[in-house]
């Protein structure tokens, strides 16, 4: 989950006793990088528990309680499905369960060395378990079980209980997909006698002719010859063990130092779950999410067996620009300019994409083979990119006479390296105005599934709708509180206005969704409560800490240092934000907020800063809220989506399933059948058509890919129950006298609302 990250130049005055205490740490002998040296590894560790205990807001006391819990996560993180340690490996671990804040203070690598080679030789055991079991067909018709509730689960005794486990667990996985292909086989047969009188004998249907040949498409002669349950079993046999095979040449790919960073991050997140190592690669990715931009090609990658394959094409990238790399290209060899090509058949993801990556302006070639089986090769200028899906877009929709804006906010983005770059601010403020010059009536921002990102963006955001005022207030450890303000006193958007949130939308999200609420600026609508966190974290870069550094980038930590609370004094952690207005979700009963994470920091308040709520309102404020309510109690589609959050909440304590095949398929049946139920949840149509603005359009008349996104986005929009009810409560805050936005000064505006 994104955090939120306070860019504040007086924020890392926190940290700079760290940078001048941190001479001790210049003694360490540096040695190459590609050395496999545990000094890295110790040094990693000191810089870590030194710059935590000295910047993060509240640090945890390092002791047996701290070392019991790093124990448990860290083993729990290497073995999750009990599917490779021996419980005699446990037993040997336990030993050195209260002495980790001893081996953490004093550096001591033993017990990361003995669980990291216990670990890979536990694997390559299990790589001959699988390899073995899949020889043979499996017998469904033994009445046997299997329990998926692993953490309840004790580890195996022994190698043949364990390879037992995994025969379990493989046919498991076998029986769920051979029930898929035996039902599918089942359908077409069922289908077969009209989709042969179709071919023969084309039928019109609604004007439209259904031809012979578009029909075959679908009905080939291997789809229409029935296989045997034995060629179907052998087949579900060929695929998990294809799928098995990849998921151990994934986990060849990482490396000691991979193994490391998740026992380093087992020890960051004691002290809360919001602090973490990234290593040099995971850093880089997380740059990306929060920037939205990249300096290469524009093409994500994916691992295919050896190959490295092209899974996809950024729009408007130097990739798509040039039209020569496609989806489904599978990258032989990567040159830099006329170099020479460097083979990267086998080689890990991560170091294939280091390669293709690098500077604007710079060139790459790729050796590709083609999906047709041909090589080609490929010259590639890299150039910046922008992930597209990072942005902030906006959609109009109308609806009994009046416009409507849809604003979607995946996250809170900045760019931390350029001032002059894109950021969620900068990018909400121009959607609000471009919809103001549409005409809007009202505004819905959906930041439901926004994990949060840069702190400063949401002051930004949230003072387009508000004169001036605090928007938050944060608090660093033995420190005054601090306020943030929007200063400026023009209101971008003084007219109706709802905040979409869900339980999955938290950091950034919640504090715009705290600061609309309290002044009363909108109505918030969605999940019970939002996700619960209220915390602020810095990324700090470990290489500054150390002088010629030989090893290499050491990545960098993202520790909490301060807290943040609502203008009215209230924490958001744990509780979050409560919706004004509590819609059904199919989520609603699982167990997935802060509040349910382990090691969470406590919930308080502190004093509310100065503040005046929002007058403009006038009754159909509370009014809008009310009728809301009342439409939603009363909707039949919200009252099944009741029903199925329970029930989906029922469906996730149920972990033992019938290896029989018999059982297992009349349990599916049992599923299916209560599954129909909620079918209308999915085929839901609101008939509301969205369409984007004129400046996307002309840009999606270039731009297949930007079109197909946005088809989809306005598609799933107008299947969206939720939208709808936003666009309701939309309806409900007109003022009574219709007032449009389109009114050039803001102060006539607020007079008229005023008197209706």
């Amino acid at each position: 989950m994104n955090t939120i990250i306070s860019i504040m130049k007086r924020n890392y005055k926190i940290l700079l006793a760290v940078v001048f205490l941190s001479v001790t740490l210049f003694a360490f002998k540096i040695k190459s990088a590609s050395e496999a040296d545990p000094d890295k590894d110790k040094l990693l560790l000191e810089l870590l528990t030194f710059v935590i205990e000295k910047g993060h807001y509240s640090p945890a006391a390092i002791d047996d309680n701290f070392s019991k819990g790093v124990y448990k996560d860290y083993i729990q993180a290497l073995d999750p499905s009990k599917r490779f340690f021996l419980q005699s490996d446990i037993d040997e671990f336990a030993k050195y369960e209260l002495e980790l804040d001893d081996q953490l203070m004093n550096k001591d690598l033993t017990f990361f060395t003995l669980t990291y080679d216990r670990l890979i030789q536990r694997m390559n055991e299990s790589q001959g378990f699988y390899k073995e079991i899949l020889k043979t067909a499996f017998d469904y018709s033994i009445d046997e079980s299997f329990n998926t509730d692993y953490e309840k689960a004790p580890y195996a005794k022994n190698q043949d209980e364990l390879k037992e486990r995994w025969r379990k667990q493989l046919k498991l996985s076998t029986l769920s997909s051979l029930t898929d292909r035996l039902k599918i086989q089942e359908n077409k047969g069922k289908l077969s006698k009209a989709e042969t009188d179709l071919i023969s004998n084309p039928l019109q249907d609604n004007d439209e002719v259904v031809s012979p040949a578009e029909t075959k498409k679908e009905v080939s002669k291997e789809d229409a010859t029935p296989k045997s349950f034995e060629e179907l079993e052998k087949e579900t046999r060929a695929s998990t063990a294809k799928s098995l095979d990849e998921y151990f040449g994934f986990m060849k790919d990482l490396d000691r130092n991979d193994w490391f960073s998740v026992y380093i991050n087992s020890i960051t997140a004691r002290f809360d779950p919001h602090t973490n190592y990234f290593a040099p690669e995971e850093k880089e990715r997380f740059d990306v999410s929060m920037s939205g931009t990249l300096e290469g090609i524009g093409a994500r990658l994916q691992k295919k067996n050896d190959y490295t394959e092209i899974s996809e094409l950024i729009s408007g990238g130097p990739a798509w620009r040039g039209k020569e790399l496609e989806a489904g290209d599978l990258v032989v060899k990567v040159a830099q300019g006329d170099g020479q090509p460097v083979d990267v058949v086998g080689m890990r993801l991560d170091d294939v994409v280091k390669k293709i990556k690098g500077p604007k302006g710079t060139e790459v070639r790729l050796t590709v083979k083609k999906v047709d089986g041909t090589i080609k090769v490929i010259s590639i200028i890299r150039d910046i990119v922008e992930i597209e899906e990072t942005y902030a877009k906006s959609s109009i929709v109308n609806k009994n006479g009046l416009k409507y804006g849809v604003i979607y906010l995946p996250k809170f983005y900045i760019n931390f390296e350029n001032k002059d770059g894109r950021d969620a601010g900068k990018d909400i403020a121009l959607e609000v105005e471009r919809l103001k010059q549409a005409k809007v009536d009202g505004i819905v921002l959906d930041v439901r599934d926004d994990g949060g990102g840069s702190l400063s963006t949401v002051v930004d955001i949230a003072g387009l709708f508000i004169e001036q005022g605090p928007i938050v207030q944060i608090k660093s450890a033995g420190r005054k509180k601090e306020v943030l303000y929007d200063r400026d006193k023009k209101i971008e958007w003084d007219g109706p206005l709802v905040i979409m949130v869900n339980s999955f939308s938290a950091s950034a999200s919640e504090i715009l969704a705290a600061a609309i609420q309290d002044y009363k600026r909108g109505v918030i609508i969605g999940s019970k409560q939002t996700y619960g966190k209220g915390t602020v974290q810095n990324v700090i870069d470990l290489n500054q800490f150390v002088r010629s550094n030989e090893f290499g980038d050491l990545g960098a930590l993202k520790t909490t240092t301060q807290k943040f609370y609502r203008i009215n004094g209230g924490s958001t952690q744990l509780e979050g934000v409560s919706s004004d207005v509590v819609m059904p979700d199919r989520y609603s009963y699982l167990k997935m907020g802060e509040r349910d994470v382990d090691n969470a920091m406590p919930w308080d308040k502190i004093d509310a800063a100065e503040y005046n709520v929002w007058n403009n309102n006038h009754s159909n404020f509370s009014k809008a809220i009310l009728h809301s309510k009342e439409r939603i109690a009363a909707n039949p589609q919200f009252k099944l989506i009741e029903e199925n959050a329970k029930w989906i909440d029922s469906r996730s304590k149920e972990n033992e399933y019938s290896l029989n095949i018999d059982k297992f398929r009349k349990a599916q049946v049992a599923i299916e059948e209560k599954a129909k139920k909620y079918k209308p949840i999915f085929d839901y149509k609101n008939d509301l058509k969205f369409t984007s603005l004129p400046y996307e359009i002309e840009q999606m008349s270039k731009d297949n890919v930007l079109k197909e996104k946005r088809d989809r986005w306005h598609e799933s929009l107008s299947k969206d129950i939720y939208v709808e009810e936003a666009l309701n409560i939309l309806d409900d805050l007109q003022a009574k006298a219709n007032v449009k936005n389109s009114l050039p000064d803001n102060k006539l505006k607020k007079e008229k609302l005023a008197k209706s």
